[in-house]
């Protein structure tokens, strides 16, 4: 469409150009849609489902969709739980069919098998679609939240519909390296068709729509952590430090009446274990009580034990290790020079 191709050119240009890339060495399907996951671009329609009607006052029936060539379940790994995938054989002259995913499946037919089922796209009323396999629900648009209802079309029953397409690859090796020889395919058949945004799924996870905003905040977070572990350390050592400085009297009266230096080391880290302690305290409930609040924006549940107890055995030992060179110095403190100090 965009280079003046009529209909049956079009479908004829993109036959081709899957015939010519599956065909490259390395290639193990590829397939065409006009929306992907995590792109900036997709479809969506009323439904008019048979058998069903819409009760006053309710929304109408809607769902995102694709327009997906045969092979685009096998390119993109999504599992078909039940009937079928698209054939070469869905054409315009056939009945329309369609793949839905389990959520759409489960809205509009509920404790139903979907098999069978049909239904009309408001934008195309002249044809009823029939429902010829349900896939395992995948995320279409966006990394986090209830997956929504989707169905998916095959490219040659809807090709007028579909003036942008999408070409999805699946290598042996690294995608990245076919990328070459995959345009210089699209060149050779079209060499006025305008090609962008190509990437591999991998950058695209990295993108807005996808996990970008998650990696920058995880980022941010890590960032804050490590601050806040650098001023922990800091404050447990200089504490501790400064507690042992305060005992620098007893100690050496403990020395010159024969204490141990391994008396001395517990004696320091009984001190820095009870400060620990109260500061694991204090810090495990108001970060219980934050997680509380924020509980959405976890990845894990709000009191999970094991983060808990990771998180406190962590800082545990990088607190034994602050309180290890005040506790090391408080040891060689001469008797004489401690028993002058005021």
């Amino acid at each position: 469409v965009e280079i003046g191709y009529t209909d049956a050119q079009t479908r004829a240009f993109y036959k081709n150009l899957l015939e010519r890339v599956r065909a490259l060495p390395g290639v193990e399907s590829a397939s065409i849609a006009n929306a992907v996951p995590m792109g900036y671009y997709s479809s969506g329609d009323a439904l008019v489902i048979e058998g069903q009607e819409t009760p006053a006052g309710q929304p109408t029936p809607a769902s995102l969709y694709a327009v997906v060539s045969p092979d685009y379940f096998k390119a993109m790994s999504i599992a078909l739980l039940s009937g079928r995938s698209f054939t070469e054989a869905d054409d315009e002259k056939t009945q329309f069919v369609a793949v839905v995913n389990e959520a759409l499946a489960k809205l509009y037919w509920p404790n139903q098998d979907a098999i069978g089922k049909q239904f009309r796209l408001g934008a195309d009323a002249s044809h009823s679609i029939q429902i010829v396999g349900v896939s395992k629900d995948s995320r279409a648009q966006g990394a986090t939240g209830t997956i929504r209802p989707f169905l998916y079309v095959p490219f040659e029953q809807h090709s007028k519909a579909s003036s942008l397409e999408s070409l999805q690859v699946r290598t042996a090796g690294a995608p990245s390296a076919m990328i070459p020889a995959i345009e210089h395919v699209l060149n050779s058949l079209a060499p006025d068709l305008p090609v962008f945004d190509v990437k591999t799924m991998a950058v695209a996870l990295n993108t807005l729509n996808g996990l970008l905003i998650f990696q920058l905040a995880a980022i941010l977070a890590a960032s804050l952590g490590m601050l806040g572990l650098v001023l922990s350390i800091v404050g447990v050592y200089g504490v501790v430090s400064y507690a042992a400085n305060q005992r620098t009297h007893e100690i050496g009266i403990r020395i010159a009446l024969g204490a141990q230096p391994a008396d001395i080391l517990k004696m320091i880290f009984r001190q820095g274990l009870l400060i620990i302690g109260i500061g694991l305290a204090v810090g495990l409930a108001a970060a219980f009580a934050a997680a509380r609040v924020v509980g959405n924006f976890l990845t894990v549940s709000a009191t999970d034990p094991v983060t808990y107890l990771t998180v406190s055995a962590l800082l545990t030992f990088v607190a034994l290790v602050a309180c290890y060179i005040p506790a090391r110095r408080a040891m060689r403190v001469d008797p004489m020079v401690a028993l002058r100090y005021e």
